[in-house]
């Protein structure tokens, strides 16, 4: 496996479906995987986890890591497939016995969210020609969701047949269903775990956060992550009625402990993403701590929660609906600890991998 950086080193929804899924392919058995990322990984397995490899710190060009990464062929020579996570980074999938089978997952569409970060036209045609260069012979791609594997599709002409959808795992040891604190009593705590970008709908959240405080004067919304909206972000909220602003706390980067203690201390937590998510693993973690997630209905979120409450599902970009069912939450109206917990039981890491392995067997054919 290659992918683009280690979750201790570097969080994010793609390290850590990247992490998560190796430790899963790890515990499987009659296998043996290797891994290799930027950044240590030691903080993610714990010392002297066999196949887990660095291919160096964090930081330099993009073009000095694309070469580390391609040149490496250490574990390519023993391999029986592939299997890349970051079109960027890894070998070719050839050596001196021929060619390697290969397996890309698509986490994204690494130009098209280029555009929504205010990327130039020309650099992010430059960046989808890469995509295309990279996933040139790919023997199968991995999807979250039905949505990405339609993007797959259309936008990179990918084969139907060639696109394996395989829902993610979430890690439920990291997390316990813990009873709502001062339920039925105000001061709840709304919860939004997202990267500070535009995608991501949280100037929508804001928008829609004064008249949530009309209804729940108590209520405090808590946002963790870092991106690069987030100055705009802080100053829409500055630019509140000043009770609205104190109401309003940017956490910024914290590690897993603090993020543990924070849904812990929530009430209910929110995705409100407008454009390209894929599936939203955030709110698998959520439904784990036992935390139900208010979800926009962009990409693969739906799919995390229509099993359990479709009312949890919002249209995307329409911040009076988002403000209503958080009101609406915040008044009672949504699934139990348990619930929530018993929901995030049916997306197992082990699941997940055997279908991953499945796919892999399938290939050696």
């Amino acid at each position: 496996m290659t992918g683009s950086e280690w979750f201790a080193a570097a969080p994010g929804g793609l390290n850590r479906y990247f992490t998560d899924l190796f430790d899963a392919l790890t515990r499987q058995p009659d296998v043996e995987v290797s891994a290799a990322a930027f950044g240590a990984a030691s903080t993610d397995f714990g010392p002297g986890l066999p196949g887990v490899r660095s291919w160096g710190p964090l930081g330099g060009s993009t073009l000095h890591r694309a070469r580390t990464a391609f040149l490496d062929r250490t574990e390519l020579r023993r391999a029986m497939v592939l299997d890349r996570h970051f079109c960027l980074y890894g070998p070719a999938a050839i050596d001196r016995r021929g060619r390697v089978p290969l397996v890309v997952h698509f986490h994204g569409p690494w130009a098209a969210e280029s555009r929504l970060t205010g990327q130039s036209e020309l650099g992010a045609k430059a960046k989808y020609l890469v995509e295309r260069l990279r996933y040139a012979g790919a023997d199968r791609f991995v999807v979250l969701s039905n949505y990405f594997r339609d993007v797959l599709a259309n936008d990179y002409r990918v084969p139907a047949e060639r696109i394996e959808v395989i829902a993610p795992g979430v890690d439920l040891s990291r997390f316990r269903a813990t009873p709502v604190p001062n339920a039925g009593s105000a001061g709840r705590t709304v919860l939004c775990v997202r990267r500070l970008e535009r995608r991501m709908g949280i100037a929508n959240l804001l928008r829609c956060w004064p008249g949530v405080l009309d209804q729940h004067p108590d209520a405090r919304l808590v946002l963790v992550g870092t991106g690069t909206a987030e100055q705009e972000l802080r100053a829409q909220a500055a630019a509140m009625d000043s009770k609205a602003a104190e109401s309003i706390v940017f956490a910024g980067h914290i590690d897993d402990t603090r993020l543990t203690e924070l849904y812990e201390q929530a009430e209910l937590t929110v995705v409100p993403t407008i454009a390209l998510e894929g599936f939203g693993l955030i709110a698998l973690e959520s439904l784990a701590a036992g935390r139900a997630p208010i979800v926009t209905d962009c990409g693969g979120l739906p799919d995390s929660v229509r099993g359990l409450d479709p009312s949890l599902i919002v249209r995307a970009g329409d911040a009076e609906a988002l403000g209503d069912r958080i009101s609406a939450a915040l008044g009672g109206i949504l699934p139990s600890p348990a619930e929530c917990r018993s929901h995030a039981e049916t997306f197992s890491w082990d699941v997940t991998a055997a279908r991953h392995m499945t796919m892999y067997e399938e290939l050696r054919q």
